[in-house]
């Protein structure tokens, strides 16, 4: 049997987080087109007779990460890459140009010394296309793949090179013991999580980026229906008129988008009471 822990580093919206969702074929890490989605590394499991495969979904690396939030991500970004994995998974987009930011990633990927497969994601797309500037990688990694993550192109064939470069062992884990696909995550953050997707789908400019959310309380009302309790926290009241809109329209569609996949996820009724509030330092809670 073969398992491991695999770690997925690249830039901002290469992917990373609709690749892991799809291969693990449950979602795991929320997805949006905007930068600074995914805030912290999300942990997903992967098995099946061949094998067990947690993947890490980094965060991804910024150049210039210059406001606090940003700062904090870039360093959890990073911190998976310390701790006991088994694979490097590099994920590019070849339809973005390299930059120095690109250019500061791989210095990153480079230092490891374990096992690196490039991912070059995104082959649904035709043009542009930038996959001549990283043809000087192919000599530095052990395996290359190209893939779609949205269209599941080539997600077989990566797994199965994943399970050739990964160490003869046990389980790591006894998946019984969880109940969400994600396994560094309690009930409350994987919910909070969810919302935050939605304030990223239904918001504009900078509010996505001033936003949290809190899961403060969870009940079964009885077998059939569970009650949530959760809030939206801004930084300004500008930013909170937004996320609530014309008449509460906008928190509302935030909200019945939320319920709508947690009822799908859990095959139970949802009530999800939310509310929205400001508080101008709840950034400094970011660990």
């Amino acid at each position: 049997m073969k398992a491991g822990t695999v770690a997925l580093i690249g830039r901002p919206n290469v992917g990373k987080s609709t690749l892991v969702n799809n291969l693990i074929g449950q979602k795991v890490a929320i997805t949006s087109p905007k930068p600074q989605t995914t805030r912290f590394p999300i942990h997903g499991l992967y098995e099946d007779e061949r094998g067990q495969i947690i993947f890490v979904d980094t965060p991804g690396i910024f150049k210039k990460a210059k406001d606090p939030v940003s700062k904090k991500i870039n360093k959890k970004a990073l911190e998976p890459l310390a701790e006991d994995i088994d694979i490097v998974l590099y994920v590019i987009d070849h339809t973005r140009t390299r930059d120095f930011e690109e250019a500061q990633i791989l210095g990153i990927v480079r230092k490891q010394r374990i096992p690196k497969i490039l991912v070059i994601n995104k082959v649904d797309i035709e043009k542009p296309s930038y996959l001549p500037l990283y043809k000087f990688l192919e000599d530095e990694f052990d395996a290359i793949v190209k893939v779609s993550a949205l269209e599941r192109t080539h997600l077989k064939r990566l797994l199965e090179i994943i399970f050739e470069k990964l160490p003869t062992r046990e389980r790591l884990i006894d998946s019984s013991q969880y109940v969400y696909p994600v396994l560094n995550m309690d009930s409350k953050t994987f919910i909070a999580e969810l919302i935050r997707e939605k304030v990223f789908l239904r918001t504009r400019k900078e509010v996505p980026y001033t936003t949290t959310v809190i899961v403060d309380n969870i009940k079964e009302r009885d077998e059939k229906l569970t009650y949530i309790k959760a809030r939206v926290i801004t930084t300004d009241d500008t930013y909170k008129k937004m996320l609530i809109g014309t008449g509460g329209r906008r928190i509302k569609e935030i909200g019945t988008m939320a319920r709508k996949e947690l009822e799908t996820a859990t095959n139970k009724k949802i009530y999800l009471d939310l509310t929205v509030e400001v508080n101008k330092h709840w950034v400094t809670t970011l660990t």
